[in-house]
């Protein structure tokens, strides 16, 4: 055991927020993760923030520290992570580590994002930097992450004769989980023929099987044996986390520095695995113990190939997998039971600590409508601009 818990989980409804600023938005899912975990904010002593690029953080990205100005100033240590999309998840290993370092008994960890619409620019006022990675990929190349992804769909459609109505049943998949999902942006179900009918973005991918920009929050509490034992509220522990960044020779080449040449015996999306991989030996699960999967679902490709890549299903089997619905609810392996990105759209350094919040949900028996029967384990796996992944497994 590691000796470290989540007592609480809030979130508020994804979506475009017209009213709430950053801030009021981080405020609201912390108050919601204090309340679930019986606790008011006398009670904490540390907060880590994913931060945000966007808005908030006083202009420099010091999201924690804006929070505890805002609303309990006493002396509490305020930590602030980047990550891009993998934020959530370093700032959740920032607490678990702060915690089993006894340093602190219990952490806040809060994500919260108000994304601008469509392509995702550069900060206001900032310039396009001419030696930056992803300037060269995006404007001089054109390889948006909506090509790259399509490239990759292309690819599997090549080695493993991926239909497009899989990827449509993909897209059908999270719709179906997000329907009962009060916090989901998109829960109206979908047939195969209407995601196919939606505009092409770029081929094979339509519009419907890319997840767009939102804007939301999500936090958590997490704490030690020592608080869980005498808090009031159930805790689910946290069995293992890890993080990492990319490999040289992965064969993701979205990433130039570190897909320039590829190497034997480095997986694709070489962070993420890595970062699955340490969080599962932590704690001394393999593949079948899982129940519940929240991964990043960009695109509906991710969710035949992430699996796969993850070791949970072999090369080429997730369409089988999906198509045999043995990623639903009650099947093998509950794929996203949110609704994942698809259904919610990514508000980027919230979406990790979302993951973790439907996982505390679902092993507590608490997700109504959407509930894995029986679950026990739950993990994540969540990537990040600049190569950084994430992944977390809980037990209860």
């Amino acid at each position: 055991m590691s000796g470290i818990h989540i007592l609480g989980a809030g979130a508020i409804p994804w979506g475009k927020q017209t009213v709430m600023t950053q801030l009021q938005m981080a405020l609201a899912a912390i108050n919601a993760a204090l309340r679930d975990a019986e606790l008011s904010w006398k009670d904490i002593d540390g907060v880590v923030a994913a931060s945000s690029r966007f808005e908030g953080g006083m202009g420099w990205g010091l999201h924690a520290n804006e929070i505890v100005q805002a609303i309990s100033e006493r002396g509490v240590p305020c930590i602030n992570v980047g990550g891009a999309c993998a934020a959530g998840a370093i700032a959740f290993q920032t607490a678990f580590s702060m915690i089993a370092s006894g340093q602190s008994e219990a952490v806040v960890v809060i994500g919260a994002e108000r994304m601008p619409k469509g392509f995702i620019p550069r900060p206001p006022g900032g310039q396009d930097d001419i030696t930056d990675n992803d300037f060269i990929r995006w404007v001089t190349m054109g390889l948006t992450n909506p090509a790259y992804w399509a490239m990759e769909a292309r690819r599997r459609i090549y080695d493993y004769q991926t239909t497009h109505e899989s990827l449509a049943e993909a897209v059908m998949l999270m719709r179906k989980n997000a329907a009962n999902n009060p916090n989901a942006r998109f829960r109206k179900p979908v047939t195969a023929a209407e995601v196919l009918a939606s505009p092409m973005v770029t081929d094979p991918l339509h519009l419907l099987q890319i997840c767009p920009v939102s804007d939301g929050a999500a936090a958590l509490v997490l704490c030690s044996d020592r608080f869980a034992a005498r808090a009031a509220k159930k805790s689910v522990e946290v069995a293992g986390v890890g993080i990492a960044s990319g490999t040289y020779g992965d064969p993701a080449h979205r990433i130039p520095t570190v897909g320039g040449s590829l190497k034997n015996g480095v997986p694709h999306t070489s962070e993420v695995v890595s970062a699955a991989e340490k969080a599962m030996s932590m704690a001394g699960v393999e593949h079948g113990d899982v129940d519940v999967l929240e991964m990043a679902d960009n695109t509906a490709w991710h969710l035949l190939a992430w699996p796969e890549m993850l070791g949970f299903v072999e090369p080429g089997q997730g369409d089988w997998m999906l198509h045999n619905h043995k990623y639903d609810l009650d099947g093998e392996l509950a794929l996203n039971p949110s609704g994942g990105f698809l259904s919610f759209g990514e508000a980027t350094t919230a979406q990790a600590v979302l993951q973790i919040c439907e996982l505390v949900w679902q092993l507590r028996g608490e997700a109504s409508g959407r509930q894995v029967p029986n679950a026990r384990v739950g993990m994540s796996a969540v990537l990040g601009l600049g190569a950084n992944g994430g992944s977390v497994v809980l037990k209860r």
